[in-house]
C-alpha cells in the first residue's frame, strides 16, 4: 500500500468516476485502475462497487475513505510546509472563497498581510458554493474558506465571523424605494433575482421566508450578490442581499439598499480543518480579516 494507492482511491470515492480521476491526477485510467486493485487484493476486500456509469465506494471503502481522507489532506499540508522551508520560501496562504469574498471582506487584511509578509504567498480559488469551499478545504487544496455558517460538517471546524442583516436592493425609480424599511410580506410581490439553488445562502433565505409562507416568483438567476445587484440596477427585477461590507451606498446612486426586519441575519465566517493546526501565517490573515472594518 503506497500513499499514491491512497491518493488515487480517495479521488474515486470523491468524484465517482475513474476517467475524471486520471485527468485529475494525469495518469492513465489503466494505471488508476491498478491502484484501486493493488489496495483491495492487499486489503482481501472490495473498495469500490463498479456501477454503469462510475464507481461507489462499497462499506469496507467508506471505512477507508473516512479515515485516508483526513491523514492524506493533513499529510499533504505537513509536506508542503516542508517543501518551502526546504526551499526558502515564505510559504502560502490558501484560501476558497466566493466570487466576491475578496472584495467585500478581504482588501484591508490583504493590504496588510503583505506589508508585514511580503514573501508569503496569498492563493484564493473561487468556489461556487459554501459546500464546495468546505470540500476544498477537506481535501487539502485549501488551508481556510470563507463560508456561509451551517450546519456541522464532520472534519471541517466553522469560525462565524459576523453576522449580516437582509437589504432589499432596489431602483430608486421602484415604488418599494421610497420606504426606509420593509418587513417580509412587502416581498411578496417582487421579482426575485436569485443565487443558484447550490448556495448556502439562498437556501437560507429561501426557508426564511418559506417561514412567512412568502415564495417571490424569480424571473433571473445569478452567480453572485454583485451582479445580482447590477441586474436590479438595470431593472430586471429586485435583489435580496446581505448588508455586504464595502457596498456603494452613495445618495445619488441608482440604487437603494432597504433593510428587511424579521429574517434572521446571515451568518458568515471561517472553515479550516483544525483551527489550531493552522501555519501561523494563515491564523494571522484569517485575524486580519476578522478586524477589518
Amino acid at each position: 500500500m503506497t500513499l499514491d494507492d491512497l491518493r488515487t482511491f480517495v479521488a474515486a470515492c470523491r468524484h465517482g468516476n475513474l476517467t475524471l480521476v486520471a485527468r485529475e491526477l494525469g495518469r492513465t485510467q489503466s494505471a488508476v485502475s491498478q491502484h484501486i486493485k493493488r489496495l483491495e487484493h492487499e486489503l482481501g476486500l472490495d473498495l469500490l462497487e463498479r456501477l454503469p456509469r462510475g464507481v461507489a465506494p462499497t462499506e469496507a471503502g467508506r471505512i477507508l475513505f473516512a479515515a485516508a481522507s483526513d491523514g492524506l489532506a493533513g499529510l499533504d499540508l505537513a509536506l508542503r510546509r516542508l517543501r518551502d522551508l526546504r526551499q526558502g520560501h515564505g510559504g502560502a496562504v490558501r484560501v476558497a472563497t466566493g466570487a466576491t469574498t475578496v472584495r467585500h471582506f478581504m482588501t484591508a487584511a490583504i493590504v496588510e498581510f503583505r506589508r508585514r509578509h511580503p514573501t508569503t504567498s496569498l492563493e484564493f480559488q473561487t468556489e461556487s458554493s459554501s459546500r464546495t469551499c468546505m470540500e476544498a478545504v477537506a481535501a487539502g487544496r485549501a488551508d481556510l474558506a470563507w463560508i456561509t455558517i451551517g450546519e456541522p460538517v464532520r472534519g471541517i471546524e466553522q469560525r462565524p465571523v459576523a453576522k449580516l442583516r437582509w437589504m432589499l436592493a432596489v431602483r430608486r425609480d421602484d415604488p418599494l424605494a421610497q420606504r426606509d424599511a420593509l418587513g417580509p410580506d412587502d416581498l411578496a410581490g417582487i421579482h426575485h433575482i436569485r443565487l443558484p439553488e447550490t448556495s448556502t445562502s439562498r437556501l437560507r433565505l429561501d426557508a426564511h421566508l418559506a417561514a412567512h409562507d412568502i415564495h417571490p416568483p424569480a424571473t433571473t438567476g445569478v452567480a453572485d450578490w454583485d451582479t445580482a445587484m447590477l441586474l436590479a440596477e438595470l431593472g430586471l427585477g429586485h435583489a435580496v442581499v446581505p448588508d455586504l461590507p464595502n457596498l456603494s451606498r452613495t445618495p445619488e446612486g441608482p440604487l437603494r439598499l432597504i433593510p428587511i426586519a424579521d429574517l434572521p441575519p446571515l451568518t458568515v465566517g471561517w472553515a479550516a480543518r483544525q483551527w489550531d493546526a493552522l501555519a501561523p501565517a494563515a491564523l494571522e490573515f484569517a485575524g486580519f480579516v476578522e478586524s477589518s472594518p
